[in-house]
């Protein structure tokens, strides 16, 4: 083919967040519900068009999580989870979507802003399921988030940051359970969190419980990546 029948395809580039945090001890995801077609009042994740050819992505990025929900992208640390486009993923036409994934504690409540006709945090469990509806190829998009969110629990002191400055092992195992959603064994947990230098380190401090014996309590170690990991069951 000559460059001179050649001509670019119309292809356009969105920005798709999956924003997770633990509340009530369960794993959720910032969802807005659509107040525009195409899925006009169907749960989808916050996200939108670049507003032109100067926008950079992450911009794109902070600015949608800003405008659909109100959080301050630039206090999360945003990476990029993968670039989705397959040609019927959007009925508007060529569309690819570059996706970015937070998980962070501690995270407000949303409020929804722009073509969001709402926003909140909804259990990751009820998206993974299909209970809950998701527009486009949004629960793909949050299955990969998940999954990568689960497996940065198994290489990183990620965990940690989900507990208060000192804490048992059995609180940490609570972010554990609730990021990957299966149960542990509490002795082989224990067994492994103290067999990674470095991840935790006692506080020197104990807390009174109804019953038993007291707590030994912890905080977070020096070391940010794990070794060995700490393997999901």
């Amino acid at each position: 083919m000559s460059d001179e029948s050649w001509s670019p395809p119309a292809v356009l580039v969105a920005v798709d967040l999956v924003i997770l945090t633990l509340r009530s001890s369960k794993l959720h995801v910032l969802l807005v519900e659509r107040g525009i077609e195409p899925y006009r009042g169907i749960q989808a994740l916050p996200g939108g068009f670049l507003n032109n050819d100067q926008e950079d992505i992450i911009a794109a990025a902070h600015r949608e999580l800003d405008e659909e929900a109100n959080l301050d992208g630039s206090k999360l640390h945003l990476e990029q989870l993968g670039a989705y486009g397959q040609p019927d993923r959007d009925p508007r036409g060529r569309i690819i979507s570059v996706a970015y994934l937070a998980i962070a504690p501690h995270l407000p409540e949303p409020v929804a802003g722009t073509d969001a006709a709402g926003a909140a945090w909804r259990p990751v469990a009820g998206v993974l399921s299909g209970r809950v509806k998701l527009a486009f190829d949004h629960r793909k998009i949050v299955t990969d988030g998940v999954e990568r969110a689960r497996s940065k629990l198994e290489h990183s002191a990620l965990a940690a940051a989900f507990c208060a400055e000192t804490f048992t092992i059995s609180e940490l195992q609570q972010v554990y359970e609730a990021v990957w959603g299966v149960r542990l064994d509490p002795r082989n947990f224990y067994r492994k969190v103290q067999g990674v230098p470095g991840f935790i380190v006692p506080a020197d401090v104990t807390r009174r419980t109804t019953k038993g014996r007291p707590a030994r309590l912890f905080r977070s170690g020096p070391q940010t990546v794990l070794h060995p990991p700490i393997v999901r069951p």
